[in-house]
């Protein structure tokens, strides 16, 4: 399947951003990891669909206070566990946190929340499936695939403008 690429910049840093035609397929912190997530697919680089133009409006809103709820079509591929994992991502609501055992518990599975933590790792498609919004059981800032920086931000971001 062909994948379009798109670099944006954010008050983060760069956004690599990943589409085939009918979806979004991954919004990556570096170009390495979003090459490893495309490895089968023909990449466009520097190009724009219709779903890449449609992100990057709706990030745009998002990182300026406008945006509380994405409506883009997403295409996530994983294991069956990473796929529930990111379902219940999706249920947090915009500026609240949950911890990964409060994840676990969302999908049936209260002893995993270790497992919840690969899982989330392994998200390739960042903000929009907020695991930013997933913390430690105290409370404590843990894990994010962009760096701990970026989830700071993130969740500020979130709750100036809840």
């Amino acid at each position: 399947m062909n994948s379009y690429y798109y670099q944006i910049d954010s008050p983060i840093g760069p956004l690599h951003l990943a589409a085939n035609s009918k979806a979004l397929t991954a919004i990556h912190h570096s170009f390495e990891r979003l090459k490893d997530w495309n490895k089968n697919d023909v990449i466009y680089e520097n190009k724009k669909n219709i779903i890449i133009e449609k992100t990057i409006l709706q990030l745009t809103e998002y990182f300026n206070g406008k945006r509380k709820h994405f409506n883009i079509p997403l295409d996530l591929s994983g294991t069956n566990f990473q796929l529930k994992a990111w379902e219940a991502l999706k249920k947090i609501p915009y500026a609240k946190t949950v911890s990964y055992s409060d994840q676990a518990k969302l999908i049936g599975n209260p002893k995993a929340s270790r497992a919840i933590g690969n899982a989330n790792n392994a998200n390739p498609i960042s903000i929009i499936v907020p695991c930013h919004r997933v913390i430690g059981k105290s409370g404590k800032l843990v894990g994010y695939g962009g760096g701990l920086g970026r989830k700071d931000y993130l969740l500020e971001l979130e709750q100036k403008n809840d």
